[in-house]
């Protein structure tokens, strides 16, 4: 196996090999204006030649810029975010900008962990997606660098945050199902406790509820129950709904996770999905498609979102305003939904 070599290659080598001077050199690779086409093209070759690498932290010194943007994200493997994840380094390829990867985990110690070490490596942006980092912290952050959140929505940052609109989503899959006769519509959110996820959830359940409420229907505290957005809780979601007594013939859940558990849970009570009780997620997972039945749910732009964010902050890092809009959810309709008979 050959090893490269990675010996330090100096300006003065670069100069004597594409017979330039230093300064040259030096201009070229700064990409300063005033060299020629011809010495522009020799420094080149005679840096391809040498195998040179900058050194990165120098130029940083000397600049002022990483050119790294900090991207904290919330647990590594979630589909949702690692959507998110895949549109901001499509967003960042074409530029010399490489993102800075650190994981949040849902759990606000090890976030604030993270994000210190993204602050401590000076990067150039900072793009945060989701958490639990206090909005006033945040303000701190924006004053002193380019910040940039997405999947959650800040009302007093609201030029720094990309976000899906989760009410009116939700509105329109509980009309979905009202509109096909279902008028005991069950919901399982997440513990409001559980801090990560109280914008987007309880912004869903609102929407929840005032789609019962506009179609003449008194929402039941009976019909709501508490996950915590893993499949388990889906499953134990509807062990306590049927423990309640209280008859549904639909369950909207919060993401497609607790869907999928839902979906298991009334598989193993005996109950037919969408025969006997219709099932709507809410995310567009991957695999939600591949259930059986397909899952009807909501799909959010995660990719798109991530290509957002990654303009936005580039912008924010040029000193131009930023361009923020509120994506919607599509309702994609599958077979997990039936009209109730």
């Amino acid at each position: 196996m050959m090893v490269a070599d990675h010996r330090k290659i100096t300006i003065q080598e670069i100069a004597q090999k594409a017979e330039v001077s230093p300064s040259t050199v030096s201009r070229v690779l700064r990409g300063t204006a005033g060299v020629s086409q011809i010495k522009y093209q020799a420094v080149m070759d005679a840096v391809d030649e040498l195998d040179y690498r900058p050194n990165i932290f120098a130029q940083s010194l000397a600049s002022g810029q990483s050119m790294t943007i900090g991207v904290l994200t919330q647990n590594f493997g979630s589909p949702y975010y690692d959507g998110i994840l895949r549109g901001i380094l499509e967003g960042l390829e074409q530029t010399n900008y490489w993102p800075l990867f650190a994981d949040g985990r849902w759990q606000i110690e090890i976030e604030q962990k993270a994000l210190n070490m993204l602050l401590d490596r000076q990067v150039d942006g900072i793009i945060i997606l989701g958490g639990q980092t206090p909005e006033a912290e945040l303000h701190e952050i924006a004053r002193q660098k380019p910040l940039i959140v997405v999947a959650r929505e800040l009302e007093s940052l609201p030029e720094h945050s990309i976000f899906v609109n989760n009410y009116e989503a939700a509105y329109r899959a509980v009309s979905y199902l009202i509109e096909r006769g279902h008028r005991d519509i069950a919901h399982i959110t997440a513990d409001m406790n559980y801090v990560a996820a109280v914008d987007d959830v309880l912004h869903r359940y609102e929407g929840y509820k005032q789609a019962l409420l506009d179609a003449g229907i008194e929402p039941d505290p009976r019909l709501v129950v508490e996950g915590n957005l893993q499949q388990q809780s889906g499953v134990l979601a509807v062990e306590m709904l049927l423990g309640r007594g209280r008859t549904f013939s639909a369950i909207f859940a919060a993401n497609d996770q607790m869907a999928f558990g839902a979906g298991l849970g009334l598989y193993r009570r005996g109950i037919r999905v969408p025969d006997e009780v219709s099932l709507l997620g809410f995310d567009d997972e991957a695999s939600a498609a591949y259930m059986i039945p397909p899952l009807t749910t909501l799909r959010q732009p995660a990719v798109e979102m991530g290509q957002a964010a990654a303009k936005a902050i580039l912008d924010l890092i040029n000193e131009k305003p930023p361009e923020i809009k509120t994506f919607d959810a599509d309702l994609i309709i599958r077979e997990s939904v039936v009209r109730q008979r």
